[in-house]
């Protein structure tokens, strides 16, 4: 993998934020070219405080400009694309759904237009749907297949599904744009710096800095796949579509651990040395209700295994530890705590 990364040009959108953080990390070490679309100049992230920021070219620009999309994609002559860039509050969007739909839709097409338009001809393009996209499916049909329709009902599941049908049409006639789409799991780790998400608000507040304030009564099915296998299955889908656009261009891959677990059980996990909290954090919950959460999201990662022989590497309590320890420097050193 190494080698195929060396020199490539790679435009991360959303380079700024969790996910796009530990892919230009990750190219970083593999020596690619890197160039990332910021919004603002907040230094509140990973990108900045691991200093990747000093391996990367960063571009201060909107997903939504696509004249500035397409002059970079042209003059940086970009070869492949992570579009990461969203409003990924669940929150948010029920508060202001314009605005969400204005960054996950219309930043969705501008890039993928600027593609389609620009002279330089980009070779792969990684386009990151969601789970929440396929809305709620009663749990006798779980998980998630890739076949299944998209049944999106909030705000945040609406933009992340038109988005993902957005890129689907653009992968094929008359566009033909080499395009894959990604539907993940919940996704933790080191370097997540959203605190309404559950694992860092939990691990926030379990070394002091804030104090936990449940959304819901703990019951939610979910599972959730370390950012580190994430990183390295978006390389590998990556690098197999810029080499082989016919058979790989148009797929859409699911991706979860095959690891159920309720948002109850989270909690138990990072407050396991700690009972006495848990159990005050269990009474907090007691007939709690969250408007716009699915009870029941998981998904395997059957057909990314048939492609590609992948499978997770780190299970649940392995990546909690390091992503602990990484929020426990992280609220040591930074100044931003």
């Amino acid at each position: 993998m190494k080698d195929f990364w060396k020199n490539k040009n790679v435009l991360v959108t959303g380079i700024n934020g969790f996910v796009g953080g530990n892919i230009a990390k990750k190219l970083s070490e593999l020596n690619a070219n890197i160039f990332g679309l910021l919004r603002n100049n907040s230094k509140k992230s990973l990108l900045f405080f691991e200093k990747i920021d000093e391996k990367a070219t960063l571009i201060k620009g909107n997903i939504l400009d696509k004249d500035l999309l397409t002059r970079i994609i042209t003059e940086e002559k970009i070869d492949i694309i992570f579009h990461f860039a969203a409003q990924v509050e669940v929150g948010v969007s029920l508060i202001n759904p314009y605005t969400t739909y204005e960054t996950n839709i219309k930043g969705t097409y501008s890039i993928l237009e600027a593609v389609n338009t620009s002279k330089n001809k980009v070779k792969a393009i990684i386009f990151s749907s969601s789970d929440k996209s396929y809305g709620a499916y009663p749990k006798k049909l779980m998980p998630y297949k890739e076949s299944y329709d998209l049944r999106p009902n909030y705000p945040y599941e609406v933009s992340k599904a038109c988005a993902d049908f957005i890129a689907q049409s653009y992968s094929k006639a008359p566009f033909n744009l080499p395009i894959v789409i990604c539907r993940f799991s919940n996704i933790y780790g080191p370097g997540q710096l959203n605190f309404s998400a559950l694992i860092p608000d939990l691990i926030k507040s379990y070394y002091g800095y804030s104090s936990f304030r449940p959304r819901s009564d703990g019951s939610q099915i979910r599972d959730y796949i370390f950012i580190n296998d994430v990183v390295d299955l978006y390389l590998i889908i990556a690098q197999s579509l810029f080499r082989n656009k016919k058979k790989f261009s148009g797929e859409i891959f699911n991706c979860g651990n095959k690891k159920r677990i309720s948002v109850k059980k989270i909690v138990q996990n990072i407050y396991i040395k700690d009972k006495k909290r848990f159990s005050k954090i269990v009474n907090l919950m007691k007939n709690k209700k969250t408007q716009g959460e699915i009870e029941f999201q998981f998904m395997d990662y059957k057909k990314v295994k048939s492609f590609f022989n992948w499978h997770p590497k780190f299970d649940l309590r392995t990546g909690l530890k390091i992503t602990a320890k990484w929020y426990k420097n992280f609220f040591e050193h930074s100044k931003f705590y």
